[in-house]
């Protein structure tokens, strides 16, 4: 018997041949064409996208007012670079940027990109402001692989042969409560990590050498894991005390994911730089870097930036989408997908032994594999088996942390409950599937 090769299987047989194998495949799923939260795939199959792009169509796939903006300004010039010549759509977005995330009493901007690019630059910014050298990051980081960023991500697949990486990195564990808490209360493990951190003063760096701390406060690769309250404060006092400029990475966390502009605004902990971009541009490539004017005004002139800084098409999906977001109160949209998600899957939990772990920030949401229950064990294989599972029923998922060893939900916060709904359905089958449960 022949079997017929799909549009799907043909797409990925030109894949093998043409595009290097260093090249990410995180799921099987093609596009022809997206709309909200649903893709069609090259055999004109609908499926449900729970991966969004990886975070970056918050305001779902080709959101009309984007398009449009989109149009208009291909219509008018696509590139001069912003150095040369300066477009009133990078300066707008700025002071958008400014207006939503403000830091302090006077905030600045700037555009480029890529996350990667955003976190380069504000190292660059940070040591420039301070004077100093040295970084201080964490375990199960991702913050890019380009050099700088590449050699403050945690993942050792992402790192492999291609060192030697930037010096004056330190790095301290990320505080795991689900993980390493060991049966200590919340306030003691807490209690705990801070003087690890004022530890790390006396046996790992100086603090009047390091320039910068930089943390996501919602861990995106990683796993969505949420720093505590209370450590965040405490990093920041820290940071306070000895002239440390703090930077939260909100890449994956911000523009609506959880429930607000940038995760903290909801811990009311304002750091001095921060960096942004997927959702930023619903799909176009554009990031930023914002932080308080006096901290980003020390960067020299030329130091910061590049060729392709904040591209006109770009700047205009962006404002598109922050006008969009604005109006249909995605902010709001994320809360009650996240609500959704958890009142489902804490159920099961209850149902399902190998679930370790359920968590959500916003619409950033998670469930952790692991075997006999122990959150030091975890269970990769069952985690790809129920995203491939997932696929074949027409659901799109990708995994996170640095065991893959966890789902995670990163749906356009524009989708219609019953495709939410249709989505966690498929989720909850074909987990109680493969564990038999």
């Amino acid at each position: 018997m022949i079997t017929e090769v799909t549009k799907s299987q043909e797409l990925f047989k030109r894949r093998k041949n043409a595009v290097a194998n260093g090249v990410g495949v995180f799921n099987t799923a093609t596009a022809r064409d997206a709309k909200g939260a649903i893709i069609t795939n090259e055999d004109g199959e609908e499926l449900i996208d729970f991966a969004g792009g990886i975070g970056v169509v918050n305001a779902g796939h080709c959101p009309e007012p984007v398009v449009a903006a989109i149009r208009e300004q291909a219509g008018k010039y696509l590139h001069t670079s912003f150095n040369v010549v300066t477009y009133e759509p990078y300066i707008e977005l700025c002071e958008q940027l400014c207006e939503i995330l403000p830091h302090g009493e006077s905030t600045k901007a700037m555009l480029v990109s890529t996350g990667a690019e955003a976190v380069e630059n504000a190292i660059k910014i940070a040591r420039m402001a301070t004077k100093r050298q040295a970084v201080l990051c964490f375990t199960d980081a991702y913050h890019g692989r380009t050099m700088m960023a590449m050699t403050l991500t945690s993942k050792i697949n992402y790192k492999i042969d291609c060192g030697p990486f930037a010096p004056e990195v330190y790095r301290l564990p990320f505080p795991n409560f689900y993980r390493y808490g060991n049966g200590l209360s919340l306030d003691d493990y807490i209690d705990q990590e801070l003087r690890r951190l004022d530890d790390s003063g006396h046996n790992l760096i100086a603090p009047g050498s390091l320039a910068a701390i930089i943390l996501e406060p919602i861990q995106g690769e990683g796993g969505f894991y949420a720093v505590p309250q209370r450590y965040l404060e405490g990093l920041r006092a820290y940071c306070d005390q000895h002239g440390i400029m703090l930077i939260l990475d909100e890449v994956q966390s911000g523009f609506a994911r959880t429930g607000n502009w940038a995760s903290w605004q909801e811990y009311g902990v304002q750091p001095d730089l921060s960096t942004y971009a997927k959702s930023m541009g619903s799909g176009l490539p554009i990031a930023a870097v914002v932080g308080r004017a006096e901290v980003m005004d020390a960067a020299g002139p030329g130091t910061i930036g590049g060729t392709y800084i904040g591209s006109p098409i770009c700047c205009a999906a962006s404002l598109a989408t922050i006008k969009y977001m604005k109006e249909i109160d995605l902010n709001t949209r994320a809360k009650e997908i996240g609500r959704m998600f958890m009142e489902r899957f804490e159920k099961l939990q209850k149902q399902v032994s190998a679930i370790g772990d359920v968590r959500g920030f916003g619409a950033m949401n998670a469930i952790e594999f692991v075997k006999n229950g122990d959150p030091t064990q975890p269970d990769g294989d069952l985690c790809d088996e129920i995203v491939k599972g997932c696929a074949e029923r027409g659901l799109v998922l990708i995994s996170a942390g640095t065991n893959k060893n966890i789902i995670r939900v990163l749906s356009p916060l524009v989708i219609k409950d019953e495709q939410f709904t249709k989505g966690l359905d498929i989720m909850e089958e074909v987990i109680l599937k493969v564990t038999n449960s």
